[in-house]
């Protein structure tokens, strides 16, 4: 039986570089998958290229790209048909509306692929996105990936930071970025940033 998992993770856990791997363990196998990102995401790649995932070590891939309003049932469906699928692979699952999770789980349950999501859990603030959340409460299998903050615990929340490296407290939920925005830290250290 297919299952749905969530792997999550704080920001630099090797999310991407894990789905990477799942993606060619399959491929390696003779087996098709079909990756998904996040559309809001789209800065480049390495050397000007635009690959739409790629992890912290290089590792990249082209992937079709989601935003609130693409059907994933519809165009997953699709493509099984053409060629049937032994995964489906989605990187940024945060970004997901609660109703794409939900397409993604009638994936596993009707057409019986599984379906492999990676993201984070919470944002800048300590709260839950809207994917993740949905994520946390239907996936068959929760998978916490590592990361470490500074001290050596475990990194489970996101500091994000403005240029001169301080915290910043307030704003969107959604800003892209990397290392420069974001810096993953364990809960004690994220609260004495954030001044709690």
């Amino acid at each position: 039986m297919a299952k749905l998992y969530f792997y999550y993770a704080s920001m630099n856990a090797g999310k991407s570089t894990n789905l990477l791997q799942a993606d060619f363990n399959y491929r390696e196998r003779g087996m098709a998958t079909m990756l998904w990102t996040a559309a809001l995401d789209d800065r480049g790649g390495a050397k000007g290229q635009d690959f739409a995932i790629e992890s912290r070590i290089g590792l990249h891939a082209e992937a079709h790209r989601f935003d609130h309003a693409t059907d994933l049932w519809g165009a997953v469906k699709a493509a099984h048909v053409v060629q049937p699928l032994s995964c489906v692979l989605v990187d940024e699952a945060q970004f997901l509306s609660k109703a794409q999770v939900w397409q993604l789980a009638r994936i596993a349950d009707e057409a019986g692929v599984p379906v492999l999501c990676y993201g984070l859990r919470t944002d800048f603030q300590g709260e839950l996105f809207e994917g993740a959340a949905a994520l946390l409460g239907i996936a068959d299998s929760l998978v916490e990936l590592k990361a470490v903050c500074h001290c050596g615990r475990k990194a489970t929340m996101n500091l994000r930071v403005d240029e001169s490296g301080a915290a910043v407290r307030a704003g969107a939920q959604t800003e892209i970025g990397g290392n420069d925005r974001y810096v993953a830290l364990c809960r004690k250290h994220f609260s004495e940033a954030m001044g709690a």
